[in-house]
C-alpha cells in the first residue's frame, strides 16, 4: 500500500466510524454486512458508489488491523489515514466516479497526496483482507504466519520498498495465533467461516468495481 514516497503518517482520524474500542463479536459481521451493502447498491443497477458510504463501509476493517498486532501496524496507520482523507473528501465530491474523474481532469491521478492515489491504496487494504480471510480458509494452521504472508505477498508487496517488506516479514512472527484471533473476535469456527466468506465474495464485487473505474480511464494499476 505504500511507497517510499508516501510517508506513514499517524492517522488524525475525523471519520466517526473509527473506534479504538477493542475487537467485538460483531466486528466480523459488521465488517461483511458494511460490504454487502454496498454490493447490493451495485448489484441494484447502480453504476456509481457514494463517497462516504464507501469510507464507512472501510472504516470497519480498522478493528480486524488492530487485532492482528505489530505485523500489520503498517497497514493498519496507512489505511486509517487514507480511509479518513476520502471521508473528509465526500464532503466535496459526492461519488468515486467524482474523485477519479477530477483527477484525471487535473492529471493528478498517481499524485502522491490525491485522492484517487487514497483510494488505490485503500483498495490494496481491501485485497489484503480478503486475501488474508481466504488464506485462513484453506489452512488449518494455528499459526497464521504462512497465511499471512501468502496474503502479503500476493497483494501488498509488490508495491512496498524493501525496507518495508523487511519490516512486515519480521512482524509475522508477532502474529496471534489462529486461536487467539478466534478469541479476540469472540468468533467459533462456524461462525468465523461464515463471516469471512461472506467478507470475500462482498468485497469481491467493490474491488472489481473500483478496477473497472480505473481500467475504464486508461489507467494502469501497477503503481
Amino acid at each position: 500500500m505504500a511507497e517510499e514516497e508516501d510517508e506513514l503518517v499517524k492517522p488524525k482520524p475525523s471519520l466517526p466510524y473509527f473506534k479504538d474500542a477493542p475487537c467485538s463479536g460483531t466486528s466480523l459481521a459488521t465488517l461483511a454486512e458494511g460490504f454487502e451493502d454496498l454490493a447490493r447498491k451495485l448489484e441494484s443497477g447502480d453504476d456509481d458508489l457514494r463517497l462516504d458510504a464507501f469510507s464507512y463501509a472501510c472504516s470497519l476493517v480498522s478493528v480486524l488491523f488492530g487485532c492482528l498486532g505489530i505485523a500489520f501496524k503498517f497497514a493498519e496507520i496507512e489505511y486509517v489515514s487514507k480511509v479518513d482523507e476520502l471521508y473528509e473528501a465526500s464532503k466535496t465530491y459526492d461519488t468515486l466516479k467524482n474523485v477519479l474523474d477530477y483527477d484525471v481532469e487535473q492529471d493528478t491521478v498517481k499524485k502522491p497526496g490525491s485522492h484517487s492515489r487514497h483510494l488505490r491504496r485503500v483498495r490494496l487494504g481491501l485485497d489484503l483482507i480478503k486475501a488474508l480471510f481466504k488464506q485462513f480458509l484453506l489452512s488449518n494452521d494455528n499459526s497464521l504466519r504462512e497465511a499471512a504472508s501468502t496474503a502479503y505477498a500476493q497483494t501488498c508487496a509488490p508495491f512496498h520498498p524493501w525496507a518495508v517488506r523487511k519490516a512486515v516479514g519480521a512482524g509475522m512472527y508477532a502474529l496471534p495465533t489462529r486461536e487467539q484471533l478466534m478469541l479476540n473476535l469472540n468468533e467459533t469456527d462456524d461462525s468465523i467461516q461464515k463471516e469471512m466468506t461472506r467478507y470475500i465474495i462482498a468485497s469481491s464485487s467493490i474491488i472489481d468495481y473500483i478496477d473497472n473505474l480505473y481500467t475504464s480511464r486508461n489507467i494502469s494499476l501497477d503503481w
